[in-house]
C-alpha cells in the first residue's frame, strides 16, 4: 500500500515557474513507476508526465514538453514537477499517481494523491 500527498501547487502568473513534490509513504516507493495528471474543471484528467522506477525513463505529454521536468529521489520517497513557462491553460488539479506498469491511462495506476491546485493568471 503507498499513500501519496502532493505539495508545492499556487498561484503565479504567466511565465512563471513551480515545482511540485509528491511524497510517499511505505517502503515499495521504488518498485513503482510514477506519473502527474492534471484536471482542469470540466475537463477529464489528463497524463502529464510518467517517469520509471529508476528514473532513467521519462515521458511527457505533448503540451507540456520542453516546459515541465519529473524527477523522482528514491532515498527521499518522493517524486517532482518542475513547471516552467507556465501559461493559463496549465490551470487544474495536479496529481500524482503510482503504477506497476507507467502507462500514460489513468485507469493504470492503483495509488492516488488527493491533488494540488495550480492557477495560472494571465
Amino acid at each position: 500500500q503507498v499513500q501519496l500527498v502532493e505539495s508545492g501547487g499556487g498561484l503565479v502568473q504567466a511565465g512563471g515557474s513551480l515545482r511540485l513534490s509528491c511524497a510517499a509513504s511505505g517502503p515499495t516507493f521504488s518498485t513503482y513507476a510514477m506519473a502527474w495528471f492534471r484536471q482542469a474543471p470540466g475537463k477529464e484528467r489528463e497524463f502529464v508526465a510518467v517517469i520509471s522506477r529508476s528514473g532513467a525513463s521519462t515521458n511527457y505529454a505533448d503540451s507540456v514538453k520542453g516546459r515541465f521536468a519529473i524527477s523522482r529521489d528514491n532515498a527521499k520517497n518522493t517524486v517532482y514537477l518542475q513547471m516552467n513557462s507556465l501559461n493559463p491553460g496549465d490551470t487544474a488539479v495536479y496529481y500524482c499517481a503510482g503504477s506497476l506498469y507507467g502507462r500514460e491511462t489513468p485507469d493504470s495506476y492503483s495509488y492516488w494523491g488527493q491533488g494540488t491546485q495550480v492557477t495560472v493568471s494571465s
